[in-house]
This record gives C-alpha cells, sequence and structure tokens, in this order.
C-alpha cells in the first residue's frame, strides 16, 4: 500500500483511466498498482501518485455516487507556460472552466490550477497592490500571471 493515508476518488467505472490520465499530468507521479478482482476484468482500485502525493481511485459501479465541488486537487504551477499546458489538457476531452483558476475534468473532478505567483501577491507586505491582485483574480477564469502582476503594480 506504501502510503498510510491516501485521498480516494469514487468512480462509477473509470478509476483505472482517470488515474492514468492524471499521472501523465506531473513529473514526479506515477502509477503504483491497479487490482482487479477478476484477472482481464475492470479495475476495483487504482493506487496512484501525483507529485509525490497519495491517491486511491475506486470504481463504485452502480452505487450512486458523484465527484463535486467539495474536493479539488489543487496544483501549484510555476509559471505561465505550465498553467496552459495543464489547463488545456485537463479540459480535453468534456472538461469544463469555471472561475479564479478553477474547471472541471472530463471524468468530474474539480481542480484548481494555481500559478505560484498568485499566493506571493496575494500575501505581500503592500497590501493594496495585493487586494488589486485579488480583485484581478475574481474576474479570470485562467490565471493570467502576467495580468496579476500588472494589477499587482496598479498598471
Amino acid at each position: 500500500m506504501g502510503a498510510k493515508v491516501r485521498t480516494c476518488l469514487a468512480f462509477k467505472d473509470q478509476a483505472e483511466e482517470a488515474a492514468r490520465f492524471y499521472v501523465s499530468l506531473l513529473p514526479g507521479s506515477e502509477l503504483e498498482t491497479v487490482f482487479r478482482p477478476n484477472p482481464g476484468g475492470p479495475a476495483l482500485t487504482a493506487l496512484f501518485t501525483l507529485a509525490g502525493t497519495p491517491y486511491q481511485a475506486l470504481n463504485m459501479g452502480e452505487w450512486e455516487t458523484a465527484l463535486n465541488d467539495a474536493v479539488s486537487i489543487s496544483v501549484t504551477t510555476k509559471d505561465q507556460e505550465e498553467t496552459d499546458r495543464l489547463w488545456a489538457a485537463l479540459l480535453a476531452d468534456g472538461g469544463a472552466e469555471n472561475r479564479c483558476g478553477w474547471l472541471k475534468d472530463r471524468f468530474g473532478l474539480s481542480w484548481q490550477i494555481v500559478p505560484e505567483a498568485l499566493p506571493r501577491l496575494l500575501t505581500a507586505p503592500d497590501r493594496a497592490g495585493a487586494a488589486r491582485a485579488m480583485q484581478a483574480m475574481m474576474g479570470m477564469v485562467k490565471l493570467d500571471v502576467a495580468a496579476l502582476e500588472k494589477a499587482f503594480r496598479g498598471e
């Protein structure tokens, strides 16, 4: 099992597909194990890590289950290029944009894609600049680092 604690993400029947997709997104991620009660049959669970953080994907079958906004995966990106790459990959094949850097992927899982510049700007000693950056973020869908920095500077 590896990790003592894992976040479990419940799916109807796409646990393995979702896990394989998620590990393809971030360096330092891996699909650890897939458990199939019947060899050659569908997976029941898939254990995986995303950039070192442990998760479990579980197929619930016909049990009533749905991912919702109460749980999301937040990814801190180093720059706009990484933000754009993850944003596009997660929206592909049926994802949906939300606001303030949030989106849902095609499996219904919510993600927050947060450039590392955002928390730096929001917690800066210049409280007026931080307020301007916050106001700019509130009007965005995908976060735009250059626009956040420009708002922070009051331009």
